[in-house]
C-alpha cells in the first residue's frame, strides 16, 4: 500500500523510547516545509484545518469531505506521516466508520477521535462528553473502518478539563479494551495527572497541549508520552504575516521595498522546482 511506510513511522514513534513534537501543518506548504526541517511527524489540528479551509473558528463547521481533500492535498505534497484530528468523527459510530475509511484513502498516517459532543448542544456554553458507552462505540466503529492494518487510530478524551482527571482515565480504559492503538489526552495540566495517566493505563500517550512544567522531553518520555503537541503556531505566524504585507500594499509601499518575504530560493525550493524543471526535461524536451 503507498501509504503504509508513512504508517508505520507514526507506529515506530509510539512504540520507541522517545517522546517528538510534531510539526503543525495544515497545507501543501507547511508541510514540505516541515518535512524539510526534519520534523518526524505532521500534525493536522481541526482547528488549522477550519482556519485554513473555511476561515472559520473551530466549532465544527468543517465537514469530512473537506477535511479528507486537504489531506489528500498534502499526502501528495509530501511523505511525512500525518496525525489527522478527525473530532468526533461527524457523526454516529457509523460516521466515524466512514471518517476512517475517508482519512485512510486520502493518506492520513494515523487520526484521533474524540468524546467530546460536538457541534455544541443548544443552550450549552461550556463544553460536554458523549455517554462513555457512545464513546466506545465510536472507538469500536473506527477500528471496524480501517483496511490498513497500519493505520493508527487513537482514542481521545477531553474529560481531564470537561470533567476530571479520573473520569479521563476512566474513559482511557474503556477506549484501551476496544483496541485502539494510542491514547490522547487534552486539557492535561500537572505531572501528576501525567503520572496517574501513566499508571492507569498501558498504551503510548500523546497529549494535546500542556504547561509550561510538562515541557521536558525526558520527563514525558519516563511517563509513556510519544508525542507532544506544541499547540499550531506556524498558521498564527502565516497569517500575521499575510496580514502586514497586505496592509503594507494597501498603505502604498512598493512591492520591492516589502519586507519579510521568501527569498527565491525557499520558495521553489518548497515547490520543487527543482524536480519540475527534471520531469519537464525528461517527458517534455525542455532543457534544464
Amino acid at each position: 500500500m503507498a501509504f503504509r511506510s508513512r504508517r508505520e513511522k507514526l507506529r515506530s514513534i509510539l512504540s520507541g523510547g522517545t517522546c517528538v513534537h510534531p510539526g503543525s501543518v495544515y497545507d501543501a506548504i507547511s508541510i514540505r516545509i516541515a518535512e524539510d526541517l526534519g520534523f518526524p511527524l505532521g500534525m493536522f489540528g481541526g482547528s488549522v484545518a477550519s482556519l485554513a479551509v473555511l476561515g472559520d473558528p473551530d466549532v465544527t463547521l468543517i465537514t469530512l469531505t473537506e477535511l479528507a481533500e486537504q489531506m489528500r492535498r498534502m499526502s501528495r505534497a509530501s511523505a511525512l506521516p500525518v496525525l489527522v484530528d478527525a473530532d468526533h468523527g461527524y457523526g454516529n459510530a457509523l460516521n466515524v466508520r466512514r471518517t476512517v475509511q475517508e482519512l485512510e484513502t486520502a493518506g492520513a498516517a494515523g487520526l484521533t477521535i474524540e468524546d467530546t459532543l460536538l457541534p455544541a448542544a443548544f443552550g450549552e456554553t461550556k463544553a460536554q462528553l458523549i455517554p462513555l458507552e457512545e464513546g466506545v462505540g465510536k472507538m469500536k466503529a473506527a477500528l471496524d473502518g480501517r483496511s490498513d492494518p497500519s493505520l493508527v487510530i487513537m482514542g481521545r478524551t477531553g474529560a481531564a478539563s470537561i470533567t476530571s482527571v479520573e473520569d479521563a482515565i476512566r474513559r482511557a480504559r474503556a477506549y484501551e479494551a476496544t483496541g485502539v492503538d494510542a491514547l490522547f489526552f487534552t486539557g492535561i495540566k500537572s505531572r501528576a495527572e501525567v503520572e496517574a495517566i501513566a499508571s492507569a493505563t498501558r498504551l503510548p500517550i500523546v497529549l494535546g497541549g500542556a504547561p509550561d512544567e510538562l515541557n521536558a522531553l525526558d520527563y514525558l518520555e519516563s511517563q509513556r508520552v510519544r508525542i507532544a503537541l506544541q499547540g499550531h503556531a506556524p498558521i498564527a505566524a502565516a497569517t500575521q504575516a499575510v496580514y502586514e504585507t497586505q496592509k503594507a500594499l494597501r498603505e502604498g509601499t512598493a512591492p520591492k521595498a516589502l519586507k519579510g518575504l521568501s527569498a527565491a530560493e525557499l520558495t521553489n525550493r518548497v515547490m520543487r522546482e527543482a524536480d519540475v524543471k527534471a520531469r519537464s526535461a525528461a517527458f517534455l524536451g525542455l532543457k534544464k
